[in-house]
């Protein structure tokens, strides 16, 4: 795929806390541009049965480490040829994209250095299959009280022949939804390049 066909981050459709919608939009975006570069690109939903995910590098998080603990997050991954995976992350402060072996380093981080209820699954769906089947009506976002807990994008939910299946796509059950749940460390051998990268652990105090 050629890097051009994507828009640049600053030409991303984005609204912040709605990064499905956000990847969603790059993915409508590429199928436009060229729909047969859809095969090498996956949209990973990351969760737990806990809702609670540290990543670090995030716009939302305070510097110097910009740590943010999402219920979930969304992210888009590209596999070239040649082996070397790129992540887009429209919250993130690295570069857009970042290799994935950067991304890992910075964002993610080996689950050994969590406590288990922060352990992360990730759920990875072939790009087409996401644009066909993710549906939003946004009432996750509502508050008890029926206010936004967000303020929502200007443009009208997306809509497939569902109308709200962003849950299946969050859940990290793998019995449900499409695409497949993998660990940290499935995750991070499907997308690494092969050339002998591993991750090293750190140190947190996350409670």
């Amino acid at each position: 795929m050629d890097s051009c066909i994507l828009p640049q981050k600053i030409q991303c459709v984005y609204t912040s806390h709605y990064c499905e919608e956000n990847v969603w939009h790059l993915c409508s975006h590429l199928r436009s541009k060229s729909v047969e570069s859809l095969q090498s690109c996956f949209v990973v939903f990351i969760s737990n049965s806990n809702r609670q995910i540290p990543l670090w590098a995030q716009k939302a998080g305070a510097a110097p480490e910009h740590l943010v603990v999402w219920d979930y997050h969304v992210i888009f991954v590209h596999k070239s040829n040649d082996g070397q995976s790129l992540v887009y992350d429209l919250d993130c402060v690295l570069d857009f994209p970042s290799t994935f072996e950067e991304y890992f380093d910075a964002a993610i981080m080996d689950d050994a250095i969590l406590k288990e209820k922060f352990h992360r699954k990730f759920r990875v769906i072939n790009a087409s299959i996401f644009l066909n089947t993710f549906a939003s009506n946004r009432s996750h976002m509502r508050s008890p009280e029926g206010g936004w807990i967000a303020p929502p994008p200007q443009y009208p939910c997306i809509q497939t022949n569902n109308s709200n299946t962003i849950e299946l796509f969050i859940s990290m059950d793998p019995v449900v939804g499409w695409g497949e749940v993998l660990d940290s460390k499935s995750f991070f051998q499907m997308f690494k390049k092969d050339s002998g990268v591993s991750f090293v652990g750190k140190q947190t105090d996350i409670e």
